[in-house]
């Protein structure tokens, strides 16, 4: 009896996902997740953003059927203790269906092959514990052998409160292993999504050789608020904007998400050519 309820479970959560439905935050707009795919996941109502899960991404960026995954036996630990951790690990994974907030692989886009790493804002925000930072920095490592490019879809609410100053080492770790990476003649592509805060941003989400971010992304390290008191001065509404960024020099390009892809591709090739040229 226990087998037929699970087999029921199951058959009613293909069902569901088969037609999954999405409001838009802005609009309101009942879209079906199908259609919002073919469109970049880009409301067709009023042209908002929606926040991407990794495996989606992949698809968006990705050439059909080559992406590998890497490192998903990494999973964070309650190293400290730290009480209601364990479960809010565990409710993490069930809602997200990932072990981690990161998916790490190698990959081909655009026919080029490259590491790529995509930070998931479902699995505790995004936030950067030792797992997290383990799994790039393991990632930059092995392109680093291979000489491959890094594509870097960024997106966090910063450290993991719950990981304490674990959280914080792996800024350190990682801003490490980028510039072995760069050291070596190999190319970073950080593309900075809504949002993109804290450690994160403080370290390997700002240190690409090329930094692109997607419109309107919230880009920043703390918030506007806190900073606001802190200077004791106001800013502008647009502040902390990825628009705001490239105004000042923070940003190389803004790139329109149906345009991704192409851009990643050509940089990638271009590297890559000059790589062969030198």
């Amino acid at each position: 009896m226990d087998k037929l309820i699970h087999k029921v479970k199951e058959a009613l959560h293909f069902d569901t996902k088969k037609d999954e439905r999405l409001i838009c935050k802005h609009c309101e707009a009942d879209l079906s997740k199908k259609s919002l795919m073919k469109h970049h996941m880009i409301c067709t109502e009023c042209g908002s953003y929606f926040r991407i899960a990794p495996r989606d991404r992949i698809k968006l960026i990705c050439d059909d059927g080559t992406f590998k995954e890497m490192f998903s036996a990494i999973e964070s630990k309650n190293f400290l203790d730290f009480p209601k951790y364990d479960q809010k690990l565990a409710q993490a994974k069930e809602q997200t269906n990932e072990k981690e907030a990161v998916l790490c692989g190698r990959a081909k886009i655009g026919n080029v092959p490259a590491c790529i790493f995509v930070m998931d804002s479902r699995f505790i925000m995004a936030s950067m514990g030792s797992a997290v930072g383990e799994k790039i920095t393991r990632l930059f490592e092995y392109a680093t052998k291979q000489k491959l490019p890094v594509v870097g879809f960024c997106c966090s609410g910063g450290a993991r409160m719950q990981e304490s100053i674990l959280s914080l080492m792996q800024m350190a770790k990682v801003s490490g292993a980028v510039q072995r990476h760069g050291q070596e003649g190999n190319l970073y592509l950080p593309v900075l999504t809504d949002p993109t805060t804290g450690g994160v941003t403080a370290s390997f989400a700002m240190q690409g050789d090329i930094i692109l971010a997607e419109p309107k992304a919230l880009v920043g390290f703390a918030g506007k608020r806190v900073i606001q008191q802190t200077a004791n001065a106001a800013f502008p509404d647009h502040f902390q904007t990825a628009e705001f960024l490239l105004e000042h020099g923070f940003l190389d390009a803004i790139v329109e998400r149906e345009n991704m892809k192409e851009t990643i591709t050509l940089l990638c090739a271009q590297h890559r050519k000059a790589g062969r040229t030198a």
